[in-house]
């Protein structure tokens, strides 16, 4: 570089410095902070200049290079001076716009991103508020128009095959326990109302004969000595429920020893000793019994109607 001061004193106008010489500057500051370590004790302490040039001649000597002092006395001065030293524009809105500008690509990406996000959160909120009033509504319209419906309708259907008072009370309470959950907009209690009522029209349908099995290979009565009174003997008499077209009916029994509830096609059915040994003569006789009812389910009829008390069942022997 050229002192403007020193070739305006010589008479002539400022000259700009070579390519080559400003090149070779900026090589000897670039050098210079590649060695800290001799710039800290060069200029940080108290060497002279003529030091530093030495030791910076003898590194460009070694590389074969011949570096005028002039040069190395610019680059010196311009270490000093922080030239060719890129010092960043301080924070300005201007400064953020130009970042944001260079940038464009990817903040543009970035923004598509975030109004995707945007529109999928305001999306999915729609869908969740119209999927809640949706459910609202339906529940609504189950509560007052749906379920009051089908309650009447299995209320109606099974009256039709009520044929006792016990049956048209029974459904009366159903009933009243369906209207009084839809009252309260209890949809769950509602519809376990109408479901019993359906369970009581199939009930009240059915009809069929309690037969006693008297079939060859199968036991047709059996005793059982009470764990509570070992001196005891209960009898039961093997009995199946037979539909009028000769069906051999499943139906959920309640064993007494167990009190769990087992739906079965036979199980025992206790009675007297007098009755159980009238059977057994009635099959010793000719390997059947011919007086096999021992009672009947009548259609429209809640419960069986037995010729001979029965005292409880089992159905398992």
């Amino acid at each position: 570089m050229v002192d403007a001061a020193a070739t305006a004193a010589s008479g002539g106008a400022p000259q700009t410095p070579k390519l080559s010489e400003l090149m070779l500057a900026m090589d000897v500051v670039d050098t210079l902070r590649h060695h800290e370590g001799l710039v800290a004790r060069e200029l940080g302490g108290d060497a002279r200049d003529d030091a530093l040039k030495a030791r910076l001649r003898q590194i460009y000597e070694d590389q074969g290079l011949e570096v005028s002092d002039r040069i190395l006395e610019e680059g010196i001065q311009a270490l000093k001076e922080s030239r060719f030293v890129y010092t960043p524009s301080p924070p300005s809105f201007g400064r953020t716009m130009a970042g944001l500008w260079i940038r464009r690509g990817r903040v543009a990406v970035a923004i598509v991103a975030i109004l995707a996000i945007v529109a999928a959160l305001i999306g999915w909120q729609a869908w969740t508020r119209h999927t809640q009033r949706q459910a609202t509504e339906q529940a609504q319209i189950e509560l007052s128009d749906t379920l009051p419906r089908a309650l009447s309708v299995a209320a109606d259907a099974a009256r039709g095959e009520a044929r006792v008072p016990e049956a048209e009370t029974a459904i009366a309470g159903l009933v009243t326990d369906g209207q009084a959950a839809l009252a309260r907009g209890d949809a769950a209690a509602a519809k376990d109302a109408i479901a019993k009522l359906g369970d009581l029209r199939s009930r009240l349908n059915q009809q069929y004969v309690l037969r006693v099995v008297s079939r060859p290979g199968e036991d047709t009565g059996v005793f059982r000595v009470p764990e509570i009174n070992p001196a005891g003997q209960n009898y039961y008499l093997i009995v199946e429920a037979v539909a009028p077209d000769g069906q051999v009916l499943s139906l959920p029994i309640v064993n007494e020893e167990t009190g769990t509830t087992d739906t079965v096609t036979k199980w025992g059915a206790r009675v007297s000793e007098a009755v159980f040994d009238a059977v057994k003569r009635d099959k010793l006789d000719d390997g059947i019994v011919q007086n096999n009812k021992l009672g009947e389910k009548r259609r429209g009829a809640l419960e069986m109607d037995f010729l001979t008390p029965v005292l409880g069942m089992i159905t398992k022997w």
